[in-house]
């Protein structure tokens, strides 16, 4: 049987060098302006666009050093080596201290922005947890439980960002409302469903069409139980978001330069040119992840008697609605069901990968990215006696992967362009 591991690693990692910021930055970086150029980054890939704007205006410009500061916010691990810009390395995705520092800063120096300078500001995923700047009233402990609970319950990315957005006081529009006196241009690499700017990293630096009542609402749908002093929050009007038509983004830009298509399109590329018909799932799947596997699995089994050789492709952002006590994020938990599915099945492979380089984790730099599964895989779960099935009642992806010893290392790699997901079918 063909070794397909080799084939899969290449497609994930297509995937991500083709949304890196050393690659994707500099052609959108407008020429400096008659003040300052304040840079704010919040998310994964927020060290190394940073670094990435530091090369283009010191190195390729020659601007003047003094021209240049500001602060990047980015998960732990996610650090690189800059010159005048702040890195500051956070909790995520349950954010910590150093995201509150980072957050008051970044407001602080968006403040202090004049009308001759030019706010730029640079947004991947991550972002939400990385600037944790509570509204008044909330402790920082409070928003650490909330933020905990949502990423417990299943909800997806633009619902628990849309509960974030009514916490907080740099969210949902409120950095563009604290440096409005100055241009303000956002470049972000996009890890949401529909790339909607409003939903990356909280939409710091755009409108906010989603009210005090939607954040409510959610709160109720998934049962949430949140102290009294966040539901008296999410009553109290001073805490809605900035809404479209509002003075602070009358010089406010917003740009994408990085999508999970883009990303999932280069992935793609890989497969065909290795001889594989492909079946695009397109790249803005949502839904639970064992949920997803299964509908995927089916796929499978049918090209597999078909007699096809095929690569189903997916992207977007899984959930996981965690009643378990394990460990293991939405590509753990996606790769951990279609074991359990295909384990009977000859000529199937499959990885799922976060292409951050994190999938779940405890917020350590070396957390597995995702896992794969293939014929080795159900050769380790027969020789183990590993039951798939009661792995993932438990949520305990991870145990399962570290057991067969399939888990995906990539470490951080320096961008966020949600999941990759690629299930290969061979001929027989």
């Amino acid at each position: 049987m063909t070794d397909t591991r080799p084939l899969l690693r290449a497609i994930f990692d297509a995937a991500v060098a083709a949304a890196h910021p050393d690659v994707i930055l500099g052609a959108h970086l407008p020429m400096p302006p008659q003040g300052r150029i304040i840079c704010l980054a919040a998310g994964k890939a927020a060290g190394a666009m940073a670094a990435a704007a530091e090369a283009h205006y010191l190195d390729a410009l020659g601007l003047e050093p003094s021209r240049l500061t500001g602060i990047a916010t980015t998960r732990h691990g996610h650090g690189v080596p800059t010159r005048r810009i702040q890195i500051i390395e956070a909790g995520h995705p349950v954010p910590d201290e150093a995201g509150l520092r980072g957050a008051d800063d970044s407001l602080k120096l968006a403040a202090e922005a004049t009308a001759d300078d030019l706010l730029l500001v640079l947004l991947s995923g991550g972002g939400s947890a990385n600037w944790i700047a509570p509204v008044a009233g909330i402790t920082f402990l409070q928003k650490q439980q909330v933020t905990r609970a949502l990423l417990r319950s299943g909800a997806a990315i633009g619902e628990i960002n849309t509960v974030r957005k009514h916490l907080s006081r740099i969210k949902g529009g409120r950095l563009a409302r604290a440096g409005h006196r100055a241009e303000i241009l956002t470049l972000a690499i996009s890890d949401v469903p529909h790339d909607d700017p409003a939903v990356i990293a909280s939409g710091p630096t755009v409108a906010d069409s989603t009210t005090l009542a939607d954040a409510r609402a959610i709160i109720s749908k998934y049962n949430l139980a949140i102290d009294d002093a966040v539901r008296a929050a999410l009553d109290d009007e001073a805490n809605e978001s900035v809404k479209p038509g509002d003075a602070a983004f009358a010089r406010a830009t917003f740009k994408l330069i990085a999508r999970p298509k883009e990303s999932l399109d280069a992935a793609i590329k890989v497969a065909a040119e290795a001889g594989y018909d492909i079946v695009d799932l397109g790249a803005d799947l949502e839904g639970e992840a064992r949920d997803i596997a299964a509908a995927h699995a089916k796929l499978a089994l049918q090209a597999r008697a078909d007699n096809r050789k095929l690569a189903i492709f997916s992207g977007g952002e899984l959930t996981v609605t965690v009643t378990g006590n394990g460990r293991g994020g939405p590509n753990q938990e996606y790769a951990l069901a279609l074991a359990d599915l295909l384990k009977d099945t000859p000529g199937v492979s499959a990885l799922a990968g976060d292409t951050d380089g994190a999938d779940g984790g405890a917020g350590s730099a070396d957390d597995p990215a995702g896992a794969l599964i293939d014929a080795r895989t159900f050769a380790a779960m027969r020789a183990q006696d590993l039951d798939p099935a009661a792995y993932l009642k438990n949520n305990d992806a991870t145990a399962f992967f570290t057991a067969t010893g399939d888990l995906l290392h990539s470490g951080p790699t320096l961008t966020n362009v949600n999941d990759v997901r690629a299930i290969l079918v061979e001929r027989e």
